[in-house]
Parts: structure tokens; C-alpha cells; sequence
């Protein structure tokens, strides 16, 4: 064993050993308190997103509660009518179509009460005609202004001329290509009969949209339009997953403007569910693109 002076290094190696157990054990305690600081953080946070949803969901049940007494309160005067007693079914159709314009179709109380009051014999009656046709148009403007920060519209014009010349062939609209998502769309619309009493228009409309798979698929359809549809509600389902809607912006004795839109088919009002095969449709595109990305990755 060797007992010769000590160099510069074992001095070091003297001074340092219980240096790095000091260290060690500053490190161990330093771990120790960041875990337990990230765990308690992890902890706040759970706790935190189980109290909003839970306060979410104590908010939907109670906003949910309030709109079905709401609902059967309103609705109750259209099943028990009482003759004479306009001006309670007019105020009632205006809050219905405020508050459930998105889950209902309010077409036939709208169509209803019009023909009541076209054959009613009471000095408001003009009043509350202009009434319920503006709640309509509302109605229609809000739904649109909605749609349309997901979908595409345009707008077309009829003269009223044009169709008394044409008659029964009808009048062709100039059509519109409308790419929504990445999705296409070439839109025609044909009027096919003017009703200028009610101020309807008898639609055909036709769109050619282009599938995932590649190929384009035809849809046809004939609607009446007016006031009182809605797009949210009164909307065609399109072959690759969108919707298109008609809406009738204005008429007058000359002319009648017609807004058109497509939109996701998952923005359309809440009672109309997607098909099944939609739903498959949309998961296995979800499924791929999740492979596909980890196959990038």
C-alpha cells in the first residue's frame, strides 16, 4: 500500500465524495418535489375538468328542463285551440319559431295559421299576417348567417315575366359550383310553378356531387318553397355527406330572390340524424386518416 504524499487528484477525490452524495441527495429531493408539484398540478386539473362538466351538465339538464316546460306551456294553446283567439296563437308561433326554429318544423303551424287568417274576419288581421311572415324571414337570415360560416350560398333572381312567358316549361336558373371541405358541388334550379297568393315556388333542383371514391352522383328533388322554410330544416341530403337548401329571401310583384346553400350534413337541424351508413362512412375516413398519419409519423 502506497503511503507517499498525496498528488492534486486524490486532494480532489478527498473533497469531492462527500460533495457528490450531498448532491445526489439534493437531486433525489429535487425529483422528489417537481413530481409530487406536476402530480399535484395533474390532480388540480382533473379535478377542475370533472367540476366544469359537471357543472356543464347540471346547466344543460336545467336549460334542457326549461325548454320543455317552455315547449308543452307554448304548444299546448295549437292542440286546444280556442275559436277567435288570434292574437295568443300569433304569440305563440313567434316564441316557438324563436326558441326551437333548430329542432322543429314549424312549416305546417306557420301554413296553419296563415289560412286562419286569410279566412278570419278580424281588424288585425293584415297585422299579424306581416307578423308571422317576419318572424319567418328572421328565422331564415339567422339560420343562413349560421350556415354560412361552414358552407357556400348564392343567390338567384326570378322575373316573374320570364315564368308568364315560359309557363308550364318553366325557367332555368343559372347554376353554381359550390366546393365545401374540399367537397363539390354544381347546383341547378329550375322554377317550375309560381303560387303568388301564398308566394310559393314549385323548385327543381339538381346537384352533381363528387363522392370520396371519385365518382359523381346525381341527386333530384321537387319542393315547394317559401317564407316558412327553413334550411336548417327543410334541406336535400347529397350523396357525399352535405346538405342543400333553398330559401326564398323576398317576393315581390315583379321578382322573387332565392338563397341557396350547402353545407356538412352535421350542422343540420337536431332532429334529422344521420343515416347509419353515414356514420360508417365517417368513421372508417377517421380510422384511415389516423393510419395514414401514423404511417407518416
Amino acid at each position: 500500500m502506497s503511503t507517499g504524499p498525496k498528488d492534486f487528484w486524490d486532494k480532489v477525490s478527498v473533497v469531492l465524495q462527500p460533495l457528490g452524495g450531498l448532491l445526489t441527495a439534493l437531486a433525489v429531493a429535487t425529483v422528489g418535489v417537481m413530481g409530487s408539484q406536476v402530480l399535484e398540478r395533474r390532480q388540480t386539473a382533473d379535478t377542475n375538468a370533472r367540476l366544469y362538466s359537471e357543472l356543464m351538465s347540471r346547466r344543460e339538464e336545467a336549460e334542457s328542463s326549461l325548454r320543455k316546460d317552455m315547449f308543452v306551456s307554448i304548444i299546448q294553446p295549437f292542440l286546444q285551440p280556442r275559436p277567435g283567439d288570434l292574437d295568443a296563437r300569433v304569440l305563440n308561433l313567434e316564441l316557438l319559431a324563436v326558441n326551437f326554429h333548430d329542432s322543429l318544423n314549424l312549416k305546417p303551424l306557420f301554413l296553419d295559421l296563415q289560412r286562419r287568417l286569410a279566412a278570419a274576419n278580424h281588424p288585425g288581421r293584415g297585422d299579424y299576417l306581416d307578423r308571422i311572415n317576419r318572424v319567418a324571414r328572421e328565422i331564415t337570415a339567422k339560420q343562413l348567417f349560421a350556415l354560412e360560416g361552414h358552407g357556400q350560398s348564392f343567390r338567384r333572381t326570378l322575373l316573374l315575366e320570364d315564368y308568364d312567358k315560359t309557363g308550364r316549361f318553366g325557367v332555368p336558373l343559372e347554376g353554381e359550383s359550390i366546393d365545401v371541405e374540399g367537397r363539390r358541388c354544381d347546383v341547378s334550379l329550375r322554377v317550375l310553378d309560381v303560387d303568388r297568393r301564398q308566394q310559393q315556388l314549385r323548385l327543381r333542383l339538381e346537384v352533381k356531387a363528387e363522392e370520396s371514391s371519385g365518382e359523381a352522383t346525381d341527386t333530384r328533388a321537387v319542393f315547394d318553397v317559401g317564407f316558412f322554410d327553413f334550411p336548417m330544416i327543410d334541406n336535400t341530403r347529397l350523396a357525399n355527406g352535405l346538405r342543400c337548401a333553398v330559401t326564398l329571401s323576398a317576393f315581390g310583384a315583379a321578382s322573387a330572390d332565392l338563397t341557396t346553400i350547402c353545407f356538412p350534413g352535421e350542422y343540420a337541424s337536431l332532429k334529422d340524424r344521420p343515416y347509419y351508413d353515414e356514420v360508417i362512412q365517417r368513421l372508417h375516413k377517421a380510422t384511415e386518416g389516423e393510419a395514414g398519419g401514423a404511417t407518416r409519423d
